[in-house]
């Protein structure tokens, strides 16, 4: 596993903390979204789709820390929208950093070789470059010819500067299980520090509503995908909860923790999740208090929840269930050796 020994050992403090004090509902991951504008009109994502008067919006660096400052989670990501278009990311990056938050810029690096001058590598930031496939695949999704080969240049000219780069994958309906496979060996050639995946589900902006992935086509996909992983031939590298990926190979069973990875733009705290448009709160706190949780999540019934697997529910389950004493030697061992 790609999480750094760091990292780990933190987020772990932080979880033993929330459950030492007796929180129910804690965030782990941060989705920060200081804009919604972006450089690309991906068919998967309907981000673009806000009103103009929206788009044209920026949260402020003051505006980003206090977000973090308010609900506490020790790990932040930066989607959009493109980040990079933000005319004050690197103070965003910089003032997230300083607060000791692990932060992930999550980039589909167009403007990322030119951008390199604005970062200083940190162990508490990574660059998560997006890549949906190899290039054909990738150039597809994005719905623009050659934009898989300047991410290539991008992540080794950020690799030569010393940054941590990741990448993020989403799987829809129509990947080849093979080409997938190949997809993740060509990434093992990058040295990045990590792959990270998670299921295409229905985004209610996404103009292409086609290729999301129902809950049991996921897990038979991803057992496909994952048997080489599994059986020890492939070594990829992931910047995952080894338990997560036992979930989208339906090998556990979690439910959803709407309130673990929880996302704040221009609009507000979204509520409750990403995926959903169903209004914005204020504050972290409004959130919290006044969200039927229980109506949300697989178990729920919501007809929006129930085909579900996407990491913003149920990477704070897995993490939880890493804490568990038999789950902690499995864990500390996928640390320590990558798998």
């Amino acid at each position: 596993m790609a999480v750094s020994l760091k990292q780990a050992f933190e987020v772990g403090k932080y979880l033993i903390s929330q459950r030492l004090a007796g929180r129910e509902r804690f965030p782990l991951v941060l989705m920060l979204e200081p804009l919604f504008r972006c450089n690309l009109a991906c068919p998967g994502c309907g981000k673009i789709q806000h009103p103009g008067e929206i788009l044209r919006r920026n949260l402020t660096p003051e505006e980003c820390s206090r977000a973090v400052e308010e609900c506490g989670a020790p790990i932040v990501t930066i989607p959009g929208g493109e980040p990079l278009l933000h005319p004050q990311i690197d103070q965003i990056v910089e003032g997230l950093v300083d607060r000791g938050k692990f932060v992930y810029l999550c980039t589909n690096a167009i403007l990322l070789e030119k951008n390199l001058d604005k970062f200083t590598p940190s162990d508490y930031f990574s660059f998560s470059v997006h890549l949906d496939g190899l290039r054909e695949e990738h150039d597809q999704a994005v719905d623009r010819e050659g934009v898989f080969d300047i991410a290539m240049r991008a992540i080794k000219a950020a690799k030569a500067r010393g940054f941590r780069v990741t990448t993020n994958t989403t799987i829809f309906n129509n990947a080849d299980p093979q080409r997938v496979r190949e997809f993740f060996d060509f990434l093992g050639g990058l040295d990045i520090d990590g792959m990270m995946v998670s299921p295409g589900y229905s985004y209610e902006w996404a103009p292409d509503q086609e290729h999301f992935l129902q809950r049991d086509q996921t897990r038979a996909l991803f057992r496909e995908i994952l048997a080489p992983y599994r059986s020890g031939e492939a070594r990829w590298n992931f910047n995952h909860n080894p338990l997560f990926l036992d979930f989208l190979e339906g090998l556990k069973d979690y439910e959803c923790t709407p309130w673990g990875m929880p996302s704040y733009s221009v609009l507000g705290w979204q509520k409750p999740c990403y995926l959903l448009n169903e209004g914005h709160y204020a504050t972290w706190q409004e959130l919290l208090d006044n969200t039927r949780w229980e109506d949300y999540g697989h178990a729920s019934g919501n007809p929006k929840c129930r085909d579900c697997m996407v990491h913003c529910g149920y990477e704070q389950t897995a993490a939880i269930d890493a804490m568990e004493i038999a789950n902690i030697p499995r864990v500390l061992a996928s640390v320590i050796t990558g798998r």
